[in-house]
């Protein structure tokens, strides 16, 4: 069997397990995520292992698999940028921002702390607390749209911490392998840099998202193209996704939820958020949540590793949720709103496998602490929406029976 028949055979086995794991999640009344999810993991090493069936042979199927994932994740946050007003993200700017950076701190504290007391380098426990300090919102961002809540004060107070989060965490990230480098000074050059590379891209993104895309939007729309829209819009987003990443330093998710937020101001927002929900529920946000169970391997944590990843675990759920909890507290939110913010930050998603597979390359962390801690970030990956949807039960509003997108 050639690659691309081995690459249509597995796509279609993902998209379908995935699917029906979340029809199962609704059916037991928990998010559609969390089934997605399950389903990754079932079709992983955990489990069936899937990408090592000797149908698939294609050594690089998985590298594949992982791109659509990534994608994914971009149209995700492209929709939950949409789905918010650019004015009330700005006006929860307090409350985002205090949460965010208490639910940097207190987790890079406490995964720090921990990792030492299990007897850990000290330059790998300081990492695996920048690991768990790292948040990615974009499944939490999932939840609140199948809640119909994403746009409440909840939900946009999370969105901002979580970008607020996301700058901290690569930057920290920079100052780390700096610090550790063989040249202080370059290492100092390093983050000065840096710095002035996030500066230069929020406040170029800024600008074009606010003066050029409602002009443009409206300009193509004219065109009359055949999807001419739709097609600018994966473009718009692409385009930010890739300047986060490559010029700005910070992750591509970012890029594309400021895309989002921009794109919403537009006339044509509704439109562009019911074609582009098609295009990314259909296949590519699938496959982002399963692929993130592809990434598991429970087999590796074995002895005293158990031990080990179980206090990381609770550590990382409990760190996180105090860190935010308290953030969002002090500014000004009621509790049950900031344990609502503090449940959506647990997450790490993506941005903790990145951050992990970054010191696994530079040898920062060995394949054994690498191993721990992608099992952690899929396990609290996995627990974030059952815990939000508890938290969120009593505050759902009488319209929100059905999700405001229909990603099943």
């Amino acid at each position: 069997m050639n690659s691309f028949l081995q690459f249509i055979l597995a796509l279609t086995v993902i998209v379908t397990v995935t699917k029906i794991g979340g029809y199962l999640s609704v059916r037991f009344r928990q998010p559609a995520v969390v089934g997605e999810l399950l389903a990754g993991i079932t079709l992983g090493p955990t489990i069936l292992n899937l990408m090592q069936w000797s149908v698939f042979s294609d050594q690089h199927l998985g590298e594949f698999i992982n791109h659509l994932g990534e994608f994914g994740v971009i149209l995700l946050m492209l929709l939950a940028g949409m789905h918010l007003h650019l004015d009330d993200l700005v006006d929860s700017s307090k409350v985002a921002g205090l949460a965010g950076t208490l639910g940097v701190i207190t987790p890079l504290i406490m995964g720090w702390g921990i990792c030492v007391l299990f007897g850990m380098p000290t330059r790998s426990s300081a990492f695996i607390g920048l690991i768990l300090a790292a948040t990615s919102v974009s499944i939490s961002a999932q939840t609140l749209m199948e809640l119909g809540i994403l746009r409440s004060k909840v939900g946009i107070a999370m969105m901002g911490a979580a970008v607020i989060d996301d700058v901290l965490v690569l930057l920290g990230l920079s100052i780390f392998t700096a610090l550790t480098g063989s040249q202080t000074t370059t290492g100092i050059v390093e983050i000065v840099t840096i710095l002035i590379q996030m500066i230069g891209f929020f406040t170029i993104s800024i600008a074009v998202g606010m003066l050029l895309i409602p002009r443009l939007t409206n300009w193509i729309d004219g065109l009359h193209i055949n999807q001419g829209i739709y097609l600018y819009t994966l473009v718009v987003a692409l385009v930010y996704a890739w300047t986060a990443e490559a010029i700005g330093g910070i992750a591509a998710i970012t890029g594309a939820f400021l895309a989002g937020l921009f794109l919403g101001r537009t006339v044509q927002r509704d439109r562009i958020i019911e074609g582009i929900s098609t295009i990314a529920y259909s296949l590519f946000v699938p496959v982002f949540f399963a692929n993130i169970g592809l990434h598991a391997n429970a087999r590796n944590i074995t002895g005293d590793l158990i031990w080990i990843t179980s206090a990381i675990i609770v550590v990382a759920i409990i760190s996180k949720l105090v860190g935010c909890t308290l953030g969002a507290r002090l500014g000004g939110m009621s509790l049950q709103e900031s344990l609502q913010v503090g449940a959506g930050m647990i997450s790490r998603g993506e941005v903790g496998l990145i951050v992990a597979t970054l010191g696994l390359t530079h040898g920062i962390i060995n394949q054994e602490i690498f191993s721990i801690t992608v099992v952690t970030v899929i396990v609290v990956t996995l627990v974030t929406p059952i815990i939000l949807h508890r938290l969120s039960e009593g505050t759902l509003p009488e319209h929100s029976t059905q999700p405001i997108l229909s990603p099943d």
